[in-house]
C-alpha cells in the first residue's frame, strides 16, 4: 500500500513540474507575442494550455510567475551558450560571438522578452530583482571570459573585469533594443565594437618590448 502511495506522490510531483514548466514557457511566449501589458493570468494560461487557477496555485501571482519566467529563461539561454563562451580565447572572439548570439536571440524572440521585462520592471517593482538576476547570469559568464582573455595583455591590471562585464552586457542589451528602431545604427555600433576588438588583437600581437611600452603608457595615463 505504501508503495502505491509513493508512486502516486511521485506521479503528482511529475505533473506539478510539468505544469510549472508549461506556465513558465507560456509566460515567456505571452511576453513575446502580446507584451507585458497583456500578460494576464488568463492570457498566460491560455498560451500554456492550462487552467487559469494554476497560475496562482503554483506562483501566487502573475508578477511572481513573470519573475520566475525571467530567471528560467535566462538560465536556459546562458546554459545554451556557456560552452561556446568558455572556448573564447580573445576579446575579438568574444565580440564576434556577441554578434552571432545577438542574431540568434533576436530571431528566437528573446530580445523581445528582455525588452518587455525591462519595460515592466519600471512599473512592476517585483520584476526588477528577477530581471537583474537574469542579467547577472550573463554578466558572471562574461566576467570569466574577460578575466581569461585580458590576462597577460597590456590591459591586465588596468581594467575591472566585473565592471567591464556589466558594461559589455549593458551595451548588448541596449543594442538589441536599439535595433528595433534603428537597424542600421545598431549594425554600425556592432561593427565599431568589432573594430575595437581587431585593435586589441593587433596590440596583443606586438613584440614584448612594444607591449611593455603600451603598458607603461597606460599606467602613466591612468596615474596622471
Amino acid at each position: 500500500m505504501s508503495g502505491q502511495v509513493a508512486a502516486g506522490a511521485k506521479a503528482q510531483d511529475a505533473r506539478s513540474r510539468e505544469t510549472r514548466e508549461k506556465l513558465l514557457d507560456g509566460a515567456l511566449r505571452t511576453l513575446v507575442e502580446q507584451g507585458i501589458a497583456k500578460a494576464s493570468a488568463r492570457a498566460i494560461a491560455t498560451t500554456a494550455g492550462v487552467n487559469q487557477a494554476l497560475v496562482f496555485y503554483h506562483f501566487g501571482s502573475v508578477d511572481e510567475l513573470l519573475s520566475a519566467a525571467c530567471r528560467h529563461g535566462a538560465e536556459l539561454r546562458v546554459a545554451r551558450h556557456r560552452e561556446r563562451l568558455r572556448s573564447v580565447g580573445s576579446l575579438s572572439e568574444l565580440l564576434a560571438f556577441g554578434r552571432e548570439m545577438h542574431a540568434e536571440e533576436r530571431d528566437a524572440g528573446h530580445v523581445a522578452v528582455l525588452g518587455q521585462l525591462l519595460a515592466g520592471a519600471q512599473t512592476h517593482p517585483r520584476l526588477a530583482p528577477a530581471t537583474a538576476a537574469g542579467l547577472d547570469l550573463w554578466i558572471a559568464e562574461i566576467e570569466q571570459v574577460l578575466v581569461r582573455v585580458l590576462a597577460g595583455t597590456p590591459l591586465d591590471g588596468f581594467t575591472d573585469p566585473a565592471g567591464l562585464a556589466r558594461a559589455v552586457a549593458a551595451s548588448f542589451v541596449g543594442l538589441e533594443l536599439y535595433e528595433g528602431v534603428d537597424p542600421a545604427g545598431a549594425e554600425a555600433a556592432l561593427t565599431a565594437l568589432e573594430q575595437l576588438g581587431a585593435l586589441m588583437a593587433a596590440v596583443e600581437e606586438l613584440n614584448p618590448v612594444a607591449r611593455r611600452a603600451v603598458t607603461y603608457a597606460l599606467r602613466h595615463r591612468l596615474e596622471s
